[in-house]
């Protein structure tokens, strides 16, 4: 049987196909879905975890166990896994154990553009890169056999395009797996210094396996131009970058498709080079392929011609190979459509009070960083997972008195469980006077609404444990800790305000639900009066996308608004009421 899938959703089937066991990952845009199709599966326990570490260690766990296990995750979450990676890399594994990294070039939804492919090369790690839903499948099960014939964890790239593009994929049964029995190895799984001496030679006589393997295996295949392939035009490729290389010279040149992109084939690109005429090595991000095959004294051409920066486009492949342009098949240009928070959202009267008051705001990673953009500009500094807490604390510690009183940090409930714990702790312990918000939506708003420890249930929806965020302030050691609705601006002022005030650390919990919860009720959609509207336009500060001008004047989109009232809030001739009180949209 045949259907249509994101490359997501076939990686996703190609761990049901593969008989794996367990999945836990922590939510990244774009290897979401993978875990959340994964779950779909009854004979797959699927997790979500607080962050990337924890549910590679509790991959390992289960491989550990003998059982086959993945872990998903998107390129920055790979640095806050590296820890355990590196070291299993040593450990080896039991039960396969299969790890997904999905890249974003020109990230559109991250804050860098790494290239995962150094993390393979450095931790001596197999990677796989498939090309299409059809290789995602494929090579997940694929990976799973490596894993286990090698000893070893065996890394999938994927990246933005593949996940997110369907193609047909042929459906299998699952194949039954046994577990694995496990045997107690203190030499093997116990990493002391005397332990891990003697497991790095074994990685190293792994690799040379596994470029041995690396020659022969279907992962990587060769394409023969369909004339004069001896003088053809030698294309070295991977992922992404083979699609638009086919669909903009087809069978004109040879294309050397490697599916394997760590360790890499030697024999089978000089063989390759050697039988064609100029050579070209096309890559999104870093010169990994480019700079291995010049390694091996083969003169080829990469990044001299293509970009270091940003996604690739057969757009790209014609102009920088001085093919003529075709014509665009759309008159006009699409417009952009800058992210802004949705209407109703509830950290938009936060951000509001913030900018108010002129605070400065060390932001972190989730819907909230929007909170950075016009018309609020409330956010100055966002860097990674958690960075907000340990970085208030530096600043404060820094700065002391002239900033401390006028500083916050915000971080969402989500992300304080993922990396925003150890900060507050630090806080506490080495003592400095600095405020915490947390924003707390009730969910991992930013990657499509997963549930994550503090909202009490599970990947599947189930009731799950619900982690007190203000007992557990209080256990971090933070004395002061207040709670405030958002919505309503002047309560939040008032919360912020005391707790910069108070004589020590302090944590505002910002509570209220994201308005796009399907279990969230709206308040009937506000109306301005004309009658009242002077056109004063204070409630186009808070950047709400339901309300526009409209002959200088502000109205509302009744189809976008929520009723949160936060507009309202600012109209000091009360012109701004509910549709349920008979006003007109």
């Amino acid at each position: 049987m045949k259907s249509l899938l994101l490359g997501n959703e076939a990686a996703a089937r190609g761990l049901f196909e593969a008989g794996c066991r367990l999945v836990s990952s922590y939510p990244g845009t774009p290897s979401t879905e993978i875990t959340e199709e994964a779950a779909k599966f009854p004979e797959i326990i699927c997790e979500w975890a607080p962050n990337e570490k924890v549910a590679l260690e509790t991959a390992f766990g289960a491989s550990l166990a003998g059982g086959r296990a993945a872990c998903c995750m998107k390129h920055v979450g790979l640095n806050v896994a590296a820890d355990p990676l590196f070291t299993i890399s040593y450990t080896g594994v039991n039960g396969g154990l299969v790890i997904f990294v999905a890249d974003d070039p020109a990230m559109h939804s991250s804050q860098n553009e790494q290239d995962s492919r150094h993390y393979a090369v450095s931790a001596k790690l197999p990677m796989v890169e498939p090309s299409d839903s059809s290789e995602a499948k494929a090579f997940v099960k694929q990976a799973f056999e490596m894993s286990e014939a090698y000893d070893t964890p065996v890394l999938v790239r994927m990246c933005t395009r593949i996940a997110h593009a369907q193609n047909t994929v042929e459906l299998s049964e699952r194949i039954g797996v046994p577990v694995r029995a496990y045997e107690k190895n203190p030499q093997k799984y116990i990493m002391s210094p005397a332990n891990a001496k003697l497991r790095h030679p074994i990685v190293e006589e792994r690799l040379t396996k596994l470029r041995e393997f690396a020659e022969t295996t279907g992962l990587n295949r060769v394409e023969w131009a369909e004339k004069n392939p001896e003088n053809a035009l030698g294309i070295i490729c991977s992922g992404t970058v083979y699609q638009y290389v086919k669909e903009v010279l087809g069978d004109t040149v040879n294309i050397l498709k490697l599916g394997m992109v760590n360790p890499l084939p030697e024999k089978l690109i000089r063989d390759f080079s050697a039988k064609s005429g100029r050579v070209i090595v096309i890559e999104e991000l870093d010169p990994v392929l480019e700079e291995y095959v010049k390694a091996l004294g083969i003169p080829c051409e990469g990044k001299s011609l293509f970009p270091m920066c940003g996604e690739f486009s057969q757009r790209v492949i014609r102009e920088k190979l001085g093919l003529p342009e075709l014509a665009s098949p759309a008159p006009f240009e699409v417009p952009g459509r800058p992210p802004i928070m949705c209407a109703g959202c509830p950290h938009r009267g936060l951000f509001f009070v913030l900018a108010k008051n002129h605070y400065t705001v060390i932001g972190d990673i989730g819907c909230y960083t929007l909170g950075s953009a016009k018309p609020l500009n409330a956010v100055d500094m966002v860097l990674c997972m958690g960075a907000s807490v340990s970085g208030i604390h530096g600043f404060n510690k820094i700065r002391g008195e002239e900033t401390e009183k006028k500083t916050v940090a915000v971080i969402g409930d989500s992300t304080f469980m993922h990396s925003g714990m150890t900060g507050l702790a630090n806080i506490a312990y080495n003592g400095s006077n600095s405020t915490v918000i947390i924003v707390d939506n009730s969910i991992t708003g930013m990657t499509g609404h997963q549930n994550n420890p503090t909202n009490g249930f599970n990947l599947r929806g189930e009731p799950a444990t619900k982690i007190d965020l203000e007992a557990l302030c209080h256990a971090l050691g933070i004395e002061s800790v207040a709670v405030c609705d958002p919505y309503d601006l002047k309560g939040t002022e008032k919360a912020i305000k005391d707790a910069l005030a108070f004589n020590g650390p302090a944590v505002v919990i910002s509570r209220r639900p994201c308005a796009l919860l399907k279990n969230v009720k709206k308040a009937a959609p506000l109306t301005v009066d004309p009658e009242k509207c002077i056109g004063c336009k204070s409630c186009m500060r808070i950047g709400c996308p339901a309300i526009s001008l409209r002959d200088g004047r502000p109205v509302i989109d009744i189809g976008q608004c929520t009723g949160c009232g936060v507009c309202s809030g600012l109209c000091a001739l009360d012109a701004i009421g509910s549709t349920a009180k008979g006003g007109e949209a």
